[in-house]
């Protein structure tokens, strides 16, 4: 028998959650080829089969913490399919023509009846766990009994028309129900990863003395300039200009004017980073997480764009590797794309910095004083930890990304 175990993953996580099996007990399986999903603080990582044979037990259920290292389930290399582990007994008694078939009823029911639970395949179980759905409620066509993911949607769409009957009375026993009975409600068990955003952020505004200051840029240079280049750009690169790569630049500009912004503290340390790793954050299904654009200052803003969309797309796949995620020295978010035109982001700890971007409103701005013209403004934010940046530091390094957005030709040279 060889034991599947949770493999070495990144150095700083140490355990994960069972998301999924994506094969079944009795299954065969070959060398190489992905047994299990796990969820993990950053990335959803797949466990692969070193050896090839006959799966015979899961350790652990989907929705089970386990660690590095941990057992989490056995394959049997002299096994098959068929379920003939049990063949050397089969052989001692031949008579027994009907015991034939037997190791296949027990080894079925070992699954389910011996254990007490419906028979469900790994996308089905999840979903009911998320949705807070006891299995045994959930009705199923399939001939052989088995709860598919469709089924779960299916059941869950029903509560509506049963709310007044006597099942939806018996849900709320719960202790939060105690406070307003008979109000519905849905109880979904937080994701890993939410609970370590949940964890991080606490943590962030725990240990580290934030502050946030605020400006406002003129978009109007960079918008000509985007509307006079756009097409030019695109058939050229292949990917299109957007705004990322103007507030990139900015900020590669900015810190090397003010470094102490693109630095870390260790202890009673100042770890000054002379390189330029820029964390994007970047909205999923199951939470906010920051790849990071490496060596951003080397790249031009075609890479720039281009290193962005793939980096994107890979977050939204949930296809990230734990590479892409570690080691920033600064991170940019833009709430502006979800109409944000005011926020105070937190810091992506131990980074010291923090760009927020915003919602781009038409707003009557002063030219001189007598004059008034309607321009495209946005409020920037930069909060930073006081403990190692002043608020003088803080306020200039701002000043000069607002500079060198209202004058987008100085990128070429400062970016």
């Amino acid at each position: 028998m060889i034991e599947i175990k949770v493999p070495e993953l990144a150095e700083s996580i140490t355990e994960g959650t069972i998301a999924q099996w994506l094969k079944q007990v009795g299954e065969q399986v070959n060398q190489g080829e992905y047994i299990a999903e796990l969820e993990t603080d950053k990335v959803n990582v797949e466990i692969t089969a070193e050896h090839s044979g006959v799966i015979k037990e899961f350790k652990k259920e989907p929705g089970d913490t386990v660690e590095v290292g941990e057992v989490i389930a056995v394959i049997d290399e002299s096994g098959d399919a068929s379920g003939s582990t049990e063949a050397p007994a089969a052989k001692e008694e031949p008579k027994a023509e009907e015991k034939k078939e037997e190791p296949k009823q027990e080894a079925a029911e070992e699954t389910t009846s011996s254990t007490d639970r419906p028979l469900a395949s790994p996308a089905a179980r999840k979903l009911a766990r998320e949705k807070g759905i006891d299995l045994k409620e959930i009705a199923t066509n399939d001939p052989t009994g088995r709860i598919r993911k469709q089924d779960v949607e299916t059941h869950q769409s029903k509560p509506a028309e049963k709310a007044p009957s006597a099942p939806a009375a018996k849900k709320p026993a719960a202790q939060p129900q105690q406070d307003q009975p008979g109000k519905p409600v849905e109880r979904v068990k937080m994701s890993r990863r939410r609970q370590t955003i949940a964890k991080r952020l606490v943590e962030s505004q725990q240990t580290a003395a934030m502050l946030t200051t605020f400006n406002e840029v003129d978009m109007t240079a960079v918008m000509d300039l985007r509307k006079r280049r756009k097409d030019a750009f695109l058939d050229k690169n292949g990917v299109k200009l957007g705004f990322m790569s103007f507030f990139t630049k900015a900020v590669i500009g900015a810190l090397k004017e003010f470094p102490l912004l693109n630095a870390e503290i260790q202890g009673d340390e100042i770890l000054m980073k002379k390189y330029y790793d820029i964390g994007v954050a970047v909205s999923t299904d199951e939470g906010l997480v920051v790849p990071v654009v490496r060596d951003a200052d080397r790249l031009g803003f075609a890479g720039i764009e281009r290193e962005i969309g793939s980096l994107g797309k890979k977050a939204r796949d949930n296809k990230l590797s734990i590479s892409d995620l570690q080691g920033g020295t600064f991170t940019i978010t833009n709430g502006g794309v979800f109409g944000s035109l005011w926020s105070t982001p937190i810091l992506n700890a131990p980074q010291v910095g923090i760009l927020g971007m915003h919602k781009v409103q038409w707003r009557p701005v002063a030219i001189d004083q007598e004059r008034f013209e309607n321009r495209p403004m946005m409020y920037i934010a930069l909060s930073y930890d006081h403990r190692i940046v002043d608020g003088k530091e803080a306020v200039s390094f701002l000043v000069k990304v607002k500079e060198l957005l209202e004058d987008p030709e100085q990128l070429l040279l400062e970016g």
